[in-house]
């Protein structure tokens, strides 16, 4: 049975990370009162006291009467009828974990552009088969969104894909600020997808710029990898779906292109020569196209989608490839 969100259906976030607090600024810029489960002791303290979270986006102010946050995941999702995951999607069964709550009553939509560790799984998909939460009652909210640059109210476009286009249409409605433009889709599978296989690619540019590359290569490796994209969602999943939309394409640019992006940052470490678990521990935060690249070429195994630019990454950071030689490789099958 699916579970329609209502106007005044009550919203949590759960994660205390850049995404999750930019998320939480969102909500309420558009006046929605938000609970927000936080483990960690000291941004919960902070944002108790000063309503400031200290270790990611620590220049957003929350309005103290517009936030609940608790170290209490039972108590948040209680509370709540929307709940809103927002960790990265390496710690999300750590932050699950401690869940007496049932999530069978609740909607629950990811803002995790990753996939499961371990479990080949995306989010909704990890719902479904360990929380038994059903694919009605679940969406995804996806598209180019740096919480940095939310944080600045810089204008921002976010997809929200549901089954029912209703639900799509009240979660847009709650996620109202005047900085953020909201679509909507009920292709789930597509969007989930997108925001696990652009941090590939855009791990892929940031090995490509880390060895030397320029532009005009950065150019031609991010439209095959848009192309790529296109072919595994359409092999996968088929469906009547847009890929030039910012939620597909978009998306992809904003992570291959932006100084903002974890997974740049991280392929340019490993194209200078960083092991992969120096370059995360130098990186400070999760790089998601890590862990997708090895769930990916798992899941490809049953479907033989030609992939070569994620196969390249595979086999640069889980097959001990020298990253130069591999990107000169692949430049053979770039068009």
């Amino acid at each position: 049975m699916e579970l329609l969100i209502e106007k005044d259906s009550r919203c949590a976030v759960i994660g205390h990370g850049s995404w999750a607090t930019g998320l939480v600024k969102i909500l309420t810029d558009g006046g929605q009162r938000v609970g927000w489960y936080v483990r960690n002791p000291e941004v919960l303290d902070s944002l108790l006291s000063e309503g400031r979270n200290p270790r990611y986006l620590s220049s957003v102010e929350f309005d103290l009467s517009l936030i609940a946050p608790s170290g209490d995941i039972d108590s948040v999702v209680q509370s709540a009828d929307v709940i809103i995951l927002a960790a990265p999607s390496a710690f999300l069964k750590t932050y699950l974990e401690a869940l007496k709550v049932p999530l069978t009553d609740k909607f629950v939509i990811s803002a995790i552009k990753g996939i499961v560790p371990g479990n080949y799984l995306t989010v909704t998909e990890y719902l479904n088969r360990h929380y038994d939460v059903p694919f009605g009652r679940t969406g995804v909210i996806g598209g180019p969104s740096h919480a940095e640059e939310i944080a600045l109210e810089r204008l921002s476009y976010l997809t929200v894909a549901c089954k029912n286009l209703d639900n799509a249409r009240v979660m847009t409605s709650k996620l109202s600020a005047r900085y953020i433009h909201t679509t909507i889709t009920n292709d789930i599978y597509g969007v989930e997808y997108a925001a696990i296989l652009k941090n590939i690619y855009a791990l892929c540019v940031g090995i490509a710029v880390g060895l030397g590359y320029g532009d005009n290569f950065l150019s031609v490796l991010i439209s095959n990898g848009a192309r790529e994209m296109q072919s595994f969602l359409n092999r996968t999943y088929p469906f009547e779906r847009d890929t030039l939309t910012s939620a597909f394409l978009g998306d992809l640019l904003v992570t291959a292109y932006s100084p903002f992006s974890r997974n740049r940052r991280f392929g340019m470490m490993i194209g200078k020569g960083f092991h992969a678990k120096v370059a995360q521990m130098e990186l400070g935060g999760v790089a998601e196209g890590y862990y997708a690249s090895e769930t990916i070429r798992h899941i490809n195994s049953s479907h033989g989608v030609e992939m070569p630019i994620a196969d390249a990454v595979y086999d640069i950071l889980y097959g001990g490839a020298s990253a130069s030689k591999t990107m000169r490789n692949l430049t053979n099958f770039l068009i």
